[in-house]
């Protein structure tokens, strides 16, 4: 339970207490807003919500993460543009997504804390997180709950956009302790 808490309560930079929560504001807006803002393509859209989740696992910790971890789908249903007639659909998604973002969130961090390299951290948390939700669509699917079109959502797409936001939220990360 010990390593949990750390997992929870610790972030794999030390910020001070205004820029963690300027960064969670900034992570948390950008996640709800981005849909509203860019609608289509859905890659680029996953890929700056994905990064904003690895940025917040970087430097935020805590109930700090919730709303970089919640705000993307709800802010993609109230925007409901990225799946046009299909958005409905997303509500029965919904649950998995934030499973989804949470596995990815902590699995990153966890992966970072055990010393394991940045690409292959990124690499383990957007497998686990496209494992979750292409197992999690398929079976709402094969229950008749959802559009088979999910499936492609849920898998390939998440995984592109799961990578290549990691990679740039990496980037982003390592100017940063540069500068």
């Amino acid at each position: 339970m010990n390593y949990i808490n750390k997992l929870y309560r610790e972030s794999l930079f030390n910020v001070t207490i205004i820029e963690e929560n300027i960064q969670m504001i900034f992570y948390s807006l950008l996640s709800f807003f981005i849909p509203f803002v860019l609608g289509h393509p859905q890659w680029i859209v996953g890929i700056i919500v994905n990064a904003a989740l690895i940025l917040g696992a970087t430097y935020l910790k805590g109930y700090k993460l919730l709303p970089v971890i919640l705000l993307p789908s709800i802010g993609v249903l109230t925007a409901g543009l990225i799946f046009g007639s299909y958005t409905m659909f997303l509500l029965y998604l919904i649950p998995f997504i934030w499973i989804g973002n949470a596995i990815y969130v902590y699995a990153f961090k966890h992966l970072q804390f055990i010393k394991m390299n940045k690409l292959f951290s990124i690499i383990g948390a957007s497998g686990l997180k496209v494992t979750f939700l292409f197992l999690s669509a398929l079976l709402l699917v094969s229950l008749g709950i959802i559009p088979a079109m999910f499936l492609t959502a849920m898998g390939i797409l998440q995984l592109v956009t799961a990578l290549a936001g990691g990679v740039i939220a990496t980037g982003i990360t390592n100017a940063r302790n540069h500068i």
